[in-house]
């Protein structure tokens, strides 16, 4: 769940819910347009193929338009699980931190992936309610971060097959040829 933070009008830098929304000049960002609307999305029932890469406890935070997942763990430290590639990674040791850290260099256009969204929404790609930017060949196969390679997938379609592909291909060396992926229905 998230909380209201203290927001500051005159000066750049304006927080919601612990998370940054950056004013460049006369366009603002609404942080709200990187991330997915999380209510009324059963997470235990979207996530249960991650599990091997997700701890047994752990609380959905904020979720990118392409499906990756910013949880925060029981020590309270907020990771973030890239489902195109199957990477989990620790970005900072709270919540506080990390809407720190999201407003250095890049860190805000990697982890929400502002530009690619951005694109797609300029060539017309829009979201439903339950759906997110998948990947028609998703990056652990070596598909590529590009408009073309994207389009709108049903949440549990998408976290259900990036799930599949990880568990498959997740102990196998780099470089290594991928001819099939056989997915699980059962």
């Amino acid at each position: 769940m998230m909380t209201s933070g203290v927001g500051e009008n005159g000066g750049k830098i304006v927080r919601y819910s612990g998370v940054t929304e950056r004013v460049w000049g006369i366009r603002s960002m609404n942080i709200q347009d990187y991330l997915i609307e999380q209510s009324g999305k059963d997470w235990a029932e979207l996530l249960p193929g991650w599990l091997g890469v997700l701890p047994a406890s752990f609380t959905v935070w904020l979720v990118n338009r392409f499906g990756d997942v910013f949880a925060v763990f029981e020590d309270g430290s907020v990771h973030m699980l890239d489902v195109g590639t199957g990477v989990m990674q620790r970005l900072a040791d709270s919540r506080d931190e990390f809407a720190a850290r999201i407003d250095a260099g890049d860190n805000a256009n990697h982890w929400l992936m502002i530009p690619l969204v951005d694109q797609c929404v300029a060539a017309g790609l829009t979201l439903s309610d339950g759906q997110c930017y998948g990947y028609k060949i998703p990056p652990i196969l070596g598909g590529k971060y590009v408009v073309e390679n994207v389009s709108p997938t049903k949440l549990s379609v998408h976290y259900s097959l990036l799930a599949d592909i990880w568990r498959q291909t997740k102990d196998l060396p780099d470089g290594t040829r991928i001819r099939a992926v056989v997915i699980d229905r059962g």
